[in-house]
């Protein structure tokens, strides 16, 4: 486990009094838990919906408004036709394994991960090796495989560490394989597993009343972008590159959800579309962020057995074909901006590139941003060039044209072979079967054209259409070269796409905001970013006495009108146990209203990491505060701008 040390006061990370507050404070709970809940189900609380909602609204600004993209909202449910389109139906699955005796399912990659990581940390342990060896009752705590002091082989800790490196590259029979060579067993029972099985991760429904309309929830937003290309196309003029993003929930029916956020059966996701032409993937804003420095992890070092990663900038990743092209590393770039910018440890990010195996099927490069935290390295993000897969195969399967038409500056002039019909003669022999003969010839290449005029000059040739053959003749049509010019181009788009579980980038943030002071280790605090924040700031009067409610009102008043969310804590405990309490919310700022405040209308401002705390009067306060929240300034700053409190103000 990694130490979070987001103070150099704080007291080393401790999951077990995180998971405690999140409970506690009810940022997330488990769904229907008064029936016994259901695994993979989750309700969010007052603090986790505003956490969630605050961190949509920066990735609104952060995407959507600053790379000015076409926002979309289309439906959860799906006709299954659209699934058996994309391949979903046929590849949208996990392999899983079964317990052999009690019927216990399992994935079959994290089986392998757990038991051999476990066996590697009982080598580590009895090497003496391990730095901070797990207590039992945490081990219980977090149902883990239990870990036992065995010294390895090196030649087995080398395999384990090689398998572990390109894990998510095995097949499903590999991984079967590698259970029975090395003795993999369900580690809560000790049985063996069967050999894996592929599970479709799709939930299937209904649509109508006797459900003449099979369909599913849809596992991703995507296919919602893609059935409304031409739409989009058209809002946006006809111009190629722009991009759509989506906000909203989708379903995975996993088999068997654990680790709380990190894997569940319905989570919001932010998805991006960003539609290129597939022979120019540059992009305009490419040199905006050539030079930010990405950790990447590519295919070739997984395929080593080895999991070290290269600092590389985004220009050189793309110069040297370590990433595919501009528009997939520009975006690389600006999901390592925004996950830095609400709070994601930039020590503990790296992108990982997919493996051949594990690429999804629609894609041909694919990095996964990758965030470490107390479960190891989990994919909140992943980046991939779809390339022209989904619109091809909808477009095919509909008849609709999904295509862009681009006007050429300089016209291509070209020679071809054309069918030209004699259309009276066509109608009299052939009738109802006219259209779709036409249709048949015009589809033929340019060496089948020339094969078909090589047969009307021997007399005739028979075309096959509608199930039947028809014999053709020169008097139903000619093959002529002619002189084409070419003066508008017809493409399908490549996609790249970025695509974001919110609810894991939202768990991983809270782990690496998490810490204790030391001199009080029972009250955690969330050191969030005051942008994402549930609550901004804390009003605190020091009394109930009524002379301060015209004072909170009026400072509650001006926040709001200020577009700062705050909330008023006039209980009677003690300031030291009210700011407390809100520092485990990882409220930013604090204002306390005490006697002086009436007497001078003066007002404290308090920090909740350093807890260092400023005065003046009311309305400098508010324009202080109000510029800490909005990131216009840091506290450093504002220490500059207002004196420190001394303690000495308050007036009896």
């Amino acid at each position: 486990m990694v130490a979070i040390s987001v103070n150099k006061n704080a007291h080393p990370f401790d999951k077990t009094r995180l998971d405690a507050l999140l409970n506690r404070r009810f940022f997330y709970a488990p769904a229907f838990e008064i029936y016994g809940g259901v695994a993979g189900l989750y309700d969010y609380g007052p603090p986790g919906s505003a956490l969630q909602a605050n961190i949509i609204a920066e990735w609104r600004r952060h995407f959507i408004i600053e790379e000015h993209m076409l926002e979309l909202d289309t439906t959860i449910m799906t006709p299954a036709p659209v699934f058996e389109t994309s391949g979903h139906v046929a590849r949208f699955a996990d392999w899983m394994v079964k317990d052999t005796k009690t019927g216990d399912v399992l994935r079959a990659d994290h089986l392998v991960k757990a038991v051999l990581e476990a066996r590697l940390a009982g080598d580590k342990e009895a090497r003496g090796l391990a730095s901070q060896p797990v207590k039992e009752d945490d081990k219980k705590k977090k149902k883990k495989v239990k870990t036992t002091a065995v010294k390895l082989e090196d030649r087995v800790v080398a395999e384990y560490e090689n398998i572990l490196a390109q894990l998510d590259n095995y097949s499903g029979p590999e991984l079967g394989q590698i259970c029975r060579q090395y003795s993999i067993t369900n580690p809560d029972t000790g049985n063996e597993v069967s050999e894996p099985q592929q599970f479709n991760l799709m939930f299937a429904s209904s649509i109508g009343p006797t459900g003449q309309h099979p369909g599913y929830l849809r596992p991703e937003t995507a296919q919602g972008h893609f059935l409304n290309f031409s739409r989009l196309l058209e809002f946006n003029n006809g111009r190629i590159p722009f991009a759509s993003a989506h906000i909203g929930k989708s379903f995975r029916n996993e088999i068997s959800p654990r680790a709380g956020l990190l894997r569940v059966r319905e989570f919001t996701m932010a998805e991006i579309e960003h539609y290129v032409d597939p022979e120019n993937k540059s992009h305009e804003r490419f040199g905006e962020v050539r030079d930010v420095m990405l950790a990447l992890l590519a295919r070739t070092t997984q395929a080593s057995g080895r999991t070290e990663v290269s600092h590389m900038s985004v220009g050189d990743a793309v110069a040297k074909s370590v990433v595919a092209n501009e528009t997939l590393g520009y975006f690389l770039a600006r999901v390592q901006q925004f996950l830095l910018r609400i709070g994601i440890d930039p020590a503990r990010l790296r992108f990982r590139q997919h493996m051949a195996n594990e690429m999804a099927h629609y894609a041909t490069d694919c990095w996964d941003a990758e965030i470490h935290n107390s479960t190891g390295w989990t994919e909140c993000v992943g980046c991939a060039d779809r390339a022209a897969y989904d619109l091809s195969v909808h477009s095919a399967k509909t008849g609709h044209s999904l295509v862009a038409r681009q006007a050429l500056k300089v016209p291509i002039v070209s020679e071809k072979l054309v069918p030209e019909f004699n259309k009276k003669n066509f109608g009299k022999t052939f009738g109802r079967d006219s259209s779709a003969i036409q249709q048949t010839v015009s589809g033929f290449s340019e060496e089948g054209l020339a094969k078909l005029h090589g047969e009307l000059a021997q007399g005739s040739t028979i075309i096959s259409a509608n199930g039947k053959e028809f014999t053709l003749t020169s008097d139903h049509l000619s093959i002529e070269r002619k002189t084409i010019k070419q003066s508008i181009r017809e493409f399908t788009p490549n996609v790249i796409e970025p695509s974001f579980g919110l609810g894991r980038i939202l768990y991983i943030l809270l782990e690496h905001s998490f810490w204790c002071r030391e001199q009080d280790v029972e009250r955690g605090v969330l050191s969030l970013p005051p942008i994402i924040a549930p609550t901004k700031v804390l009003i605190v009067p020091l009394s109930a006495r009524e002379e301060f409610d015209p004072l909170v009102r009026e400072v509650s008043l001006k926040l709001r009108k200020a577009g700062v969310y705050s909330r008023v804590d006039d209980s009677n405990t003690s300031i030291g146990k009210r700011y407390a309490r809100n520092d485990e919310l990882g409220t930013p700022f604090g204002l306390t209203l005490d006697f002086a405040s009436v007497q001078k209308r003066t007002m404290t401002l308090r920090e909740r990491d350093t807890t260092g705390q400023l005065i003046g009067d009311i309305d400098g306060v508010i324009s202080v505060v109000t510029d800490l929240v909005q990131g216009t300034i840091a506290w450093a700053d504002a220490c500059k701008t207002l004196p420190a409190y001394d303690g000495v103000q308050a007036v009896d």
